[in-house]
């Protein structure tokens, strides 16, 4: 199976976990997006999108009015796909995509979501993190018969790092 999803509760280092496993996967290099908190003297104030070619977009904000919230935050699911439009993911060869996450904020996009089908339905190597509990599409992915599901905690997160490793190898070899 070639795709692998990574949940765990808020805060347990589900995006640490794909920083570290984006750095040694390799070539081809992974093509996708990690989602990553903006905190400003101590206190989050919103969440924004980094490629993983560099590129940054703003994702929710304590400071944008939208008729999309996640708690305090407003969340621009029309800046979000523009985007996911300009990363073109589904036509970057046999890179591996890195999703995280696919979460309530993420999900508000019909773009997001037509997308994270399509790429689960197709033969690359798909890593994504996803919600711990979540809408129904969360549930719905999580339960899919083609994903395999690790469950990260404090006390697991190093080892995991490496039998993700292991699968993965397993699925590109």
């Amino acid at each position: 199976m070639n795709n692998l999803l990574i949940t765990g509760v808020p805060g347990v280092g589900k995006t640490t976990f794909m920083i570290r496993l984006s750095e040694v996967l390799g070539e081809p290099r992974p093509v996708g997006f990690i989602t990553r908190e903006i905190r400003e003297a101590g206190s989050r104030l919103g969440f924004e999108i980094v490629g993983c070619d560099g590129s940054r977009r703003l994702l929710s904000h304590v400071e944008i009015r939208s008729r999309y919230h996640v708690g305090k935050y407003g969340v621009d699911v029309a800046g979000f796909e523009e985007y996911l439009a300009s990363l073109d993911l589904e036509r970057a060869g046999t890179s591996p995509v890195i999703i995280d996450e696919i979460g309530k904020m993420e999900c508000y996009s019909p773009l997001f979501r037509d997308l994270m089908l399509r790429l689960l339905g197709c033969d690359r190597l798909f890593i994504a993190t996803i919600a711990k509990k979540g809408t129904p599409f969360i549930e719905s992915v999580k339960k899919r018969q083609d994903v395999i599901l690790f469950e990260i905690t404090r006390e697991n997160r190093d080892i995991m790092l490496k039998s993700v490793l292991t699968m993965i190898h397993s699925v590109l070899d």
